[in-house]
């Protein structure tokens, strides 16, 4: 099975293959917790569990993130040394969240981190980019798909987005600290942004190869997750793009704005297929790992926050709303994004769940990632999750897709790109810690500064 990128919700007739079902077992690690246990105490617990996807469970030699990591071990593509590119980024970002909160040491994060930073370093590049997938053993290409074998620059961005956090944590450190720094700051720098304007035109293409070229031809245009690319491409300070790229190729010259409300609440934006409820949740949190949108504006939005706010709260009053009458649906049960599915023959399957593409599968990084827009809910769901559903959580935190409608349904299966925002967007909630690192980088001010994005919170003016 292959987890296909998303940027359009087109792509989604195209998303769905059978493997193997699997029904929940309740085994001697998914008890219950106390009913008494504290909201802090279960955030602690959640993060925790979902940095184990990326330490414990990290692909061996690289430690970077797999792909995917599923308890029953079986792996219908045999791709278990495959890592991907983008979910290893908000790996990076989860390991910094358990250093700081001591559930691993300093001294052995830094040694992980040094590892992963000399296995990037010798890795296949494509004009500086990654690709989505790389063999974890050889740091040789995985093709995506036939064409799909180059450069992956949205990848590259969530990637980078936790190079550059991993490089502010520890760049006034000890000596090997420094040292980890710098090997960031290179790899930052050698990442060729502008080489993906496809000859100087006015936006920026997801993919280039050293075979099919411009094949893929998919050029990134608003709105959907792909905003951290336009503003890391900004901000480099060697292969740098320019406002007009911005304005013109990711706004679509200003047109992506919306005026249409759903519940009361106002759009602001045109989401990619998805106009009338939104996209798929993880659209609020993929490029906001590190882009801080608390009162975050440019020449078109005014509020950031508010946007993603009322595009998580959409998706919540739709569950709740429940027009499909899905069983379990409600205000502890909710969100709606990409993941793992069950297909209609009950096997496991990908797809992209979003109001308009509802199969009454819930995946838990939905809510759980949207705690900074929507603490409460989220706060809801998390509790139920862990003392009311126990089947539904593995060794790593809860699986990646479940369906109480189906008869307690899940699969006993993880994905990095899921896993991979939940500790570190609950992290941003709790004390904006990964938003300051990446938003106080030296470059990062500069290149929002170029696309006239103003901070009052970053003395972005």
């Amino acid at each position: 099975m292959k987890k296909l990128a998303l940027t359009g919700i087109a792509a989604l007739t195209i998303i769905s293959c059978t493997t193997t079902s699997s029904t929940a077992q309740n085994t001697s690690q998914n008890k219950t917790v106390g009913e008494n246990i504290s909201d802090n105490q279960l955030m602690d617990k959640v993060q925790r569990d979902a940095l184990k996807y990326f330490w414990d469970y990290a692909e061996p030699n690289s430690k970077l993130g797999r792909e995917r990591y599923h308890e029953d071990n079986i792996y219908p593509d045999n791709d278990k040394h495959v890592i991907t590119t983008g979910g290893s980024g908000f790996g990076l970002a989860t390991i910094l969240v358990g250093v700081e909160r001591g559930f691993i040491p300093r001294k052995e994060a830094v040694k992980r981190l040094s590892t992963i930073m000399d296995f990037l370093s010798k890795a296949d590049r494509h004009k500086g980019a990654w690709s989505h997938w790389i063999n974890g053993e050889t740091g040789k290409t995985v093709p995506f798909g036939k064409k799909d074998n180059g450069g992956d620059l949205v990848e590259t961005a969530f990637l980078t987005t936790g190079i550059i956090q991993v490089r502010e944590y520890f760049k006034n450190g000890n000596a090997e600290e420094k040292a980890l720094a710098k090997k960031c700051d290179e790899l930052w720098k050698g990442i060729q942004w502008n080489w993906y304007t496809k000859g100087g035109e006015k936006v920026l293409y997801w993919h280039w190869s050293p075979e099919y070229q411009w094949e893929m031809n998919f050029p990134l245009q608003g709105y959907n997750e792909c905003l951290i690319t336009y503003i890391l491409a900004a901000s480099s300070p060697t292969y740098s793009i320019d406002a007009e790229t911005y304005e013109k190729g990711w706004t679509r010259n200003g047109t992506y704005l919306s005026d249409k409300e759903k519940y009361g609440l106002p759009m602001f934006v045109k989401h990619n297929g998805a106009e009338e409820y939104g996209g798929p949740l993880f659209w609020a949190h993929y490029s906001y790992i590190g882009l801080d949108p608390t009162n975050l504006s440019d020449k078109l939005i005014k509020n950031y926050f508010d946007l993603n706010k009322n595009q998580v709260l959409i998706d919540y009053k739709y569950c709740v709303e429940n027009p499909k009458q899905w069983k379990g649906y409600g205000e502890n049960y909710w969100g709606l994004t990409a993941g793992y599915s069950r297909n209609k023959d009950g096997g496991v399957g990908y797809d992209a769940h979003f109001p308009q593409n509802d199969h009454g599968v819930i995946t838990p990084t939905a809510a759980l990632s949207s705690f900074p827009y929507t603490p409460k809910e989220s706060m809801n769901f998390l509790r139920f999750m862990y003392t009311q559903k126990p089947e539904f959580i593995g060794t790593a935190g809860p699986y990646d897709a479940t369906s109480i409608h189906y008869d307690n349904w899940t699969t006993p299966r993880y994905l990095a790109i899921d896993q991979g925002t939940i500790a570190p967007m609950i992290e941003n909630h709790r004390t904006g810690f990964l938003w300051k690192l990446f938003m106080n980088a030296p470059e990062i001010k500069q290149g929002l500064k170029k696309l006239n994005f103003k901070s009052e919170k970053y003395k972005i003016k």
